[in-house]
């Protein structure tokens, strides 16, 4: 047993979502949102290289050595598997340890809105998960391809940066690829998976113009495209992927948008109102007439009214979705204070005061 696995299994027992090892402090664990240290000496340089080292392979050592962050997945027979990222800073190395469970959830544990689950029916077009690291995509993605693959009789290709969720064939057959282990990169994986008659292609994130640009060639050819954008809302996830374009192709782009993007997920991860873990929530947006004129247009500023007002479509605006968790009791209302956009409506929920803007007499 590798030395680190005491760490792990510790944070396992203790629930956390994250453990961090980094030279200077002790270690420390991500519970519920926050970052608690255990009680356990500062890690010194050797010690850490040295915990680190036990769980690498001679060609991540190599690669580390040549000062390239190193982005892996770890199981530890007995505590679980880990996505993990190794680094350096200024002080020394560090890494992250994010637990994945063994079991893939269903899309209906989640607690997700319903609509999610229609969003898994496409034949072809893209439909994305955005949100900053650590808000859930993964595992929102990890289930829509669980409810494919207990439904569908289809073809279906991941590329991941590391493979987290381990997805046995079903109805449908999972083909999993690693980045860096089985394709050079996303876009080599994609141009790859073309080849493969998928149906459906999972892109773990659209980091780049060239992934980008492939992936919208691969949902406008007939396969669902499903992958992730760190981008905090739907607005953002549009124009981020137009400023990603070449001039040129701009307009092409707009057109493709309004044509083939069906729908964007933004999620954050919300403390529950008991303190026991976090409640996904999300903003949704669909594709319509509306939207797709607003995007052809130059428009996008308009499309949260047009969110605010698609209910029956399945569409809310995050400070809509977050409203209703607190009404219905379902998160900490100084949490979600911290997530909302227009923060005055929700300032008479919020119970500690330090949190609310100052103001001058």
């Amino acid at each position: 047993m590798a030395r680190i696995d005491a760490f792990l299994k510790l944070g396992r027992e203790q629930g956390c979502s994250d453990v961090h090892l980094a030279v200077g402090v002790p270690p420390m664990l991500r519970m519920n949102g926050d970052l608690m240290p255990i009680r356990f000496r500062d890690l010194r340089d050797t010690e850490l290289a040295g915990y680190i080292n036990e769980i690498l392979t001679e060609s991540q050592k190599e690669r580390f050595r040549k000062g390239v962050d190193l982005d892996f997945s770890y199981m530890s027979p007995g505590v679980g598997r880990f996505r993990v990222n190794v680094f350096r800073k200024l002080t020394g190395i560090g890494a992250t340890f994010r637990h994945i469970p063994l079991e893939t959830p269903r899309l209906e544990e989640l607690g997700l809105p319903p609509v999610v689950e229609k969003f898994t029916e496409f034949h072809q077009g893209l439909v994305l998960v955005t949100g900053s690291t650590g808000t859930g995509k993964s595992t929102t993605l990890a289930a829509m391809i669980d409810y494919i693959n207990r439904r569908r009789k289809v073809n279906i290709i991941t590329l991941e940066d590391p493979v987290e969720f381990v997805h046995m064939s079903k109805e449908a057959q999972v083909i999993q690829r690693e980045v860096e282990t089985h394709v050079p990169s996303f876009k080599d994986g994609l141009r790859a998976a073309l080849r493969e008659d998928p149906d459906v292609i999972l892109v773990g994130e659209l980091r780049d113009p060239e992934t980008l640009t492939m992936a919208m060639m691969a949902a406008e050819t007939g396969h669902l495209v499903l992958g992730t954008m760190h981008t905090t809302s739907a607005v953002k996830t549009i124009d981020r992927i137009l400023d990603a374009l070449p001039a040129e192709l701009r307009d092409q782009g707009k057109v493709f948008l309004s044509q083939n993007l069906h729908a964007v997920i933004t999620q954050v991860l919300v403390k529950k109102a008991d303190g026991r873990g976090r409640k996904p929530i999300v903003e949704i947006m669909t594709m319509n007439h509306a939207i797709a004129r607003l995007i052809t247009t130059d428009k996008t500023f308009q499309i949260p009214s047009q969110l605010q007002t698609g209910k029956a479509q399945g569409m809310q605006l995050m400070d809509q979705a977050l409203m209703e968790a607190i009404e219905a009791g379902e998160i900490d209302p100084d949490d979600a204070y911290l997530y909302a956009t227009d923060k005055q409506q929700f300032q008479r929920f919020v119970t500690d005061p330090s949190l609310l803007p100052k103001v001058s007499i």
